[in-house]
C-alpha cells in the first residue's frame, strides 16, 4: 500500500509517498481500508518533533481515518499515527461505525476536532447557558464546531478569527460577536464584544495570545488549553490564579481513549446534532495522498477555513 512516511523531522518536505507491506488483521481492531484522512496541527508537531508523544522514526503520521472494512461497512476511527496511509487499524474502542446521512469528509472533521470541541466544553469547561464563552480559530477545524456547540448549550459566543472572511463565517455559524485574533489590544477587545469579563474561554495559540486571553477572564473564569498552535508554550503565575481565582485546565483527547463511554457520548452526540442540522462541520480542501506536505503548509498558513483531509484512495 502507500503511505505518507517521515525519514526524519523537519519541515512538510519530510512527507515522502513510499510503498510499504499491506496490514494484517489485528486483534481488537478493525482493518480499514482509508478513504480519508484528517490533517490537524498535531500532526504538524509530530513532523516538528515537539508533540506531547514522542515518536520514533521512520513514522506514518495521520491520527484520524474512515474507511470500510473487508466487509463493506462504514467506520471512522482515531489512531495513534499510521493514518497517512491506504490502510489503517482503528481500535474497536476508538471507532465508530458511520451513519448514512454523514458523508466521509464529514466523519472526519466529527472525529478528532469533533470529539475534543465537545469535550473541550461539556468536559472540561462545563459551559453552561448563559454564560460566556471565547473562541479561537473559529473558522478552522474544532473552532467551527465548537462555536455551533456552544450556542447549542446557549452559551454566548465570542469568536476570535483573523480575517474579515473568517470572522464572518464565525457570524454564519452563530457567533454572537467577532474579534481580530491578531489584535495588539485584544484583552480590550474581547471584553468590549462581550460587554465585560468572560466566565470560559478556550486557548490553543500560546504566546502573548495565552496571556491576552487569561486577562480577559472574569474571576473564577476558566481556561481550557487545548495546543499552541504558534510554537510557543507558556506560563501563568500562581497570584494570577488567586487573585483572580482563575482555573486553567489542560485537555489532550487521547487522554479518553481508555474512558469507555466519554468518546461514544461524545460522538452519537455529534452524529445526532449533524442528522438534526444543528451542527454544520465546516469542510475545507481535499489533497491527495502525495500533496500531504501541501496540506500541512496550507494549514500552518491559517489561511485555511473548515477540516482538511487527504484523500488516500489509489492514484491520488
Amino acid at each position: 500500500m502507500r503511505a505518507i512516511r517521515m525519514e526524519q523531522f523537519g519541515g512538510p518536505e519530510v512527507l515522502q509517498v513510499v510503498e510499504v507491506p499491506d496490514l494484517e488483521p489485528r486483534g481488537a481492531h478493525h482493518l480499514l481500508q482509508v478513504s480519508r484522512a484528517g490533517v490537524n496541527f498535531a500532526d504538524m508537531h509530530v513532523r516538528g518533533d515537539d508533540y506531547l508523544a514522542p515518536v520514533t522514526l521512520p513514522y506514518i503520521p495521520g491520527n484520524e481515518v474512515v474507511g470500510r472494512t473487508a466487509e463493506g461497512k462504514r467506520f471512522v476511527g482515531l489512531t495513534q499515527g499510521g493514518g497517512y496511509a491506504e490502510q489503517a487499524h482503528v481500535h474497536r474502542r476508538t471507532s465508530w461505525e458511520v451513519p448514512d446521512h454523514v458523508s466521509d469528509e464529514q466523519a472526519v472533521a466529527l472525529c478528532l476536532q469533533g470529539n475534543s470541541a465537545y469535550h473541550l466544553l461539556h468536559t472540561v469547561a462545563d459551559v453552561q447557558k448563559g454564560q460566556t464563552v471565547v473562541i479561537p480559530a473559529a473558522a478552522g477545524g474544532l473552532g467551527s464546531i465548537a462555536v455551533q456547540l456552544a450556542k447549542g448549550i446557549g452559551a454566548k459566543v465570542i469568536a476570535l478569527a483573523s480575517t474579515k472572511e473568517k470572522r464572518q463565517l464565525a457570524e454564519d455559524l452563530g457567533a454572537d460577536a467577532v474579534v481580530d485574533s491578531t489584535s495588539e489590544n485584544l484583552t480590550e477587545e474581547i471584553k468590549e464584544a462581550a460587554g465585560g469579563p468572560v466566565q470560559v474561554a478556550l486557548e490553543m495559540t500560546g504566546g502573548p495570545t495565552f496571556h491576552s486571553i487569561v486577562a480577559a477572564l472574569a474571576p473564577r473564569g476558566r481556561l481550557a488549553v487545548y495546543g499552541y498552535a504558534s510554537g510557543q508554550t507558556t506560563d501563568v503565575s500562581t497570584k494570577v490564579l488567586m487573585e483572580r481565582s482563575i482555573g486553567v485546565i489542560g485537555f489532550w483527547l487521547p487522554s479518553l481513549y481508555s474512558d469507555r463511554s466519554a468518546l461514544p457520548t461524545s460522538m452519537n452526540a455529534l452524529f445526532d446534532a449533524v442528522r438534526d442540522g444543528s451542527l454544520r462541520p465546516v469542510l475545507g480542501q481535499v489533497y491527495p495522498l502525495s500533496e500531504a506536505g501541501a496540506a500541512h503548509a496550507a494549514l500552518a498558513s491559517r489561511t485555511h477555513t473548515g477540516k482538511l483531509c487527504l484523500d488516500t484512495v489509489q492514484g491520488s
